[in-house]
């Protein structure tokens, strides 16, 4: 298993390569981020292990980039403690979960674990896909295979973020999700974060399907998590 490491921090970046090599994995190291964004989008990883702080190109701006050419490869984002502003911005970007520095060995090889699960579950559900087509509820309509979206004929722009968790909601039509059923389908984590960023992302996703329309589609099950439906 082939991981990059995205860290200015010389001696940071030896310590984590060093305690991964130990753990088995290949490692290979960025210490800016023009060179980690050419080292990710020119060869196979199956994790990216990214620094928020870096020269040259910072880790935001390189992992929306690399979201551009590659949407599979989890990417693990490196914040300070406590900075939810940079938590939040990173999942935005494209990252798809966080570790708070310091962190102990353990939780990283927890969390690379859980993230290196996420390709093959998107490939299971792109498998499922491609038995269902076309999915429609009240004026929302949706084209699995062209990830266009449209309520009442008009196509909504969403992120790839965004796309992944309506059609998660549209597949489980009627059912509640709770929010660590949603982690672990759309991020592919298995444990609870101990932030809100499933709720930000049903906000951000509120905004573009619901907000603008009167009929609302996504609801708040309260005390059990979220659904997509015509009516409460």
């Amino acid at each position: 298993m082939r991981i990059l490491i995205v860290e200015d921090e010389a001696k940071v970046a030896e310590v984590l390569k060093r305690g991964l090599k130990e753990e088995g994995y290949e490692v290979e190291n960025a210490y800016d981020g023009q060179q980690g964004l050419k080292l990710a989008t020119s060869n196979e990883f199956d994790l990216v292990l990214l620094d928020i702080n870096l020269p040259m190109l910072n880790g935001l701006e390189l992992c929306k980039q690399l979201r551009e050419k590659d949407e599979v490869t989890p990417v693990l984002m490196l914040t300070a403690l406590g900075m939810s502003d940079d938590i939040v911005a990173g999942l935005d970007a494209g990252a798809d979960d966080y570790l708070p520095k310091p962190f102990r060995f353990n939780e990283l090889y927890a969390r690379i674990k859980a993230l290196t699960r996420r390709k093959k579950i998107l490939e299971s559900k792109k498998a499922e896909a491609s038995a269902v087509d076309i999915f429609e509820l009240a004026d929302l309509h949706i084209d699995f295979d062209a990830r266009e979206v449209k309520r009442d004929g008009k196509i909504i722009q969403l992120t790839a973020r965004e796309y992944a968790l309506l059609e998660y909601l549209a597949r489980n039509m009627g059912k509640v999700r709770s929010r660590l059923e949603i982690a672990n389908a759309v991020w592919g984590l298995d444990f609870e974060t101990g932030t809100n960023f499933i709720d930000v992302y049903i906000n951000y996703l509120r905004n573009k399907i619901d907000k603008p329309f009167s009929k609302k589609l996504i609801h708040t099950i309260t005390g059990f998590g979220y659904v997509l439906k015509s009516s409460d």
